[in-house]
């Protein structure tokens, strides 16, 4: 067996640990927060997204596949040593894959587009020097760490606001959310419509102009909403055997909490026996707010409220499958791109800007992300939908939405973003709607922490990988 037969098993088992280990990380962008809601079970969950991410992972991956992920390293660096960037493109999938596996050990969102990036810009700036490297392309990606999480977070929060107003406070939650569902499918389907002909069916070459796939998105919106304006008809009140809260109006919680705050004050400056009745009416009231701020408007073990989340679980899995469908699309590249660019290289000897990904290639990538979903995706899933905020079915719509019209509007603008940072931003966006407190700041801090690692972690990992490799096999 010739050492270029063993380099080629070496690269295709990398770029399934690759696969594997963006399954384990990445595919929790599209189900965490159904899991976390209770929307879906983790069971239900991974066969969902097992059957997306391969789908789109096969169906519609990019065929043709940039040999330097993503241009960030000049390619002319390896004229005449065309077996340096296959010890490159191995190490930066392996150290890539390694660092993803050990966050989703301990549950951590990371960026699998980033990961790979950071590797590859380690190999590269080792091997051609720091003029190699396209800098400015580096710093906008460096800049989506935190336009990403911002512009998702803004949104979802305004999301969630919205919902929040128009249908939980109203005086008949149920006719509401009935009424506004098929106006949600419409603008719901719009947006993920686009984001499947920015981020998808780019790679079977449909180049659409944006105002064709706005009208294509229209239209498909227009037939979902009509078909979900006759199946939500069909959702039936849930009974309750007993009313256990009543229903407050918003302006309640608002006047007790300033009340609340104002006599805290009063506390704060009185002493003797005032001071002690004081502090039992405080008492009182403190706990009367924390009441209302869980139950403010419907009570969560009310039939309205178990109706209306009802309607938002089939809002919610719509959304997270096209997550799901979009990011086995595009994301794959992260596995396959290194991998076609070593395989170019060791059957023909030489390589190409562009390489051509053979069709068992994507199919090995999708393969790989389904398994690895399959055994560690639960670890990430948990993190997103139960570790940074508690999620119901409304507020992961709320999140899911939002990250795909990051992702949409970023694309349309140019901006590179990560799936992982928009839909992490997402979910931030709707805890911070219910207030600083209802997020896990030890979590969310540790999540901003691997995220700030992710590049240097790849590309170190991908150094070290690079001239192990090197001192085998040249």
């Amino acid at each position: 067996m010739g050492f270029e037969t063993i380099l080629l098993i070496i690269a295709i088992s990398a770029g399934f640990y690759m696969a594997w280990s963006i399954g384990a990380n990445d595919v929790a962008n599209a189900m965490g927060t159904s899991v976390g809601s209770g929307a879906l079970t983790v069971k239900r969950a991974v066969i969902i997204a097992a059957v997306l991410e391969f789908a789109g992972a096969f169906l519609v991956g990019t065929h043709v596949s940039e040999t330097i992920r993503k241009g960030i390293i000049s390619p002319e660096l390896f004229l005449g040593n065309e077996f340096d960037l296959v010890y490159g493109m191995i190490g930066a999938l392996l150290a890539a894959a390694v660092w993803l596996q050990f966050a989703s050990y301990y549950g951590w969102p990371v960026s699998t587009t980033h990961s790979i990036v950071g590797a590859v810009l380690g190999f590269g700036v080792m091997y051609g020097g720091m003029h190699a490297a396209d800098w400015a392309k580096v710093g906008s990606i460096a800049a989506s760490w935190v336009v990403s999480p911002l512009l998702s977070g803004t949104i979802s929060y305004l999301i969630f606001t919205l919902i929040r107003r128009l249908v939980f406070y109203s005086d008949d939650p149920v006719r509401v959310a009935k009424k506004m569902t098929p106006y949600l499918v419409f603008f719901v389907f719009i947006v993920l419509t686009l984001a499947m002909v920015f981020k998808g069916l780019k790679n079977l070459k449909l180049h659409l102009e944006f105002m064709e796939a706005f009208w294509v998105a229209v239209l498909v919106g227009i037939i979902a909403a009509v078909i979900s304006s006759f199946l939500v008809k069909r959702i039936k009140h849930v009974e309750e055997k007993e009313r256990v809260n009543i229903k407050q109006p918003a302006a309640v919680g608002k006047r007790v909490e300033k009340a609340l705050a104002h006599l805290q004050k009063a506390l704060a400056k009185s002493d003797g026996q005032l001071g002690s009745e004081l502090s039992n009416v405080v008492g009182d009231l403190d706990t009367i707010n924390n009441d209302l701020s869980r139950k403010l408007v419907i009570g969560s073990e009310s039939s309205d409220y178990k109706t209306v989340e009802r309607i938002f679980v089939y809002l919610q899995i719509l959304s997270a499958g096209f997550v799901a469908f979009a990011h086995g699309a595009n994301d794959v590249a992260n596995a396959v791109g290194p991998l076609a660019a070593v395989i170019t290289v060791l059957t023909t000897g030489s390589f190409a800007a562009k390489s051509a990904v053979p069709v068992w290639v994507l199919g090995l990538g999708g393969l790989g992300i389904v398994i690895g979903l399959s055994t560690w995706g639960w670890r990430v899933m948990l993190t997103i939908g139960k570790k940074i905020t508690e999620l119901t079915p409304s507020r992961g719509f709320a999140a899911e939405f939002a990250a795909a019209i990051t992702i949409v509007l970023a694309s349309k603008l140019g901006i590179p973003v990560s799936t992982t940072h928009t839909l992490v931003g997402g979910v931030l966006g709707v805890g911070f709607a219910r207030g600083i407190k209802a997020l896990n700041l030890k979590v969310v801090t540790n999540i901003f922490i691997s995220w700030v690692i992710t590049i240097p972690v790849g590309a170190i990992g991908a150094i070290i990988f690079y001239y192990i490799l090197k001192t085998i096999f040249g």
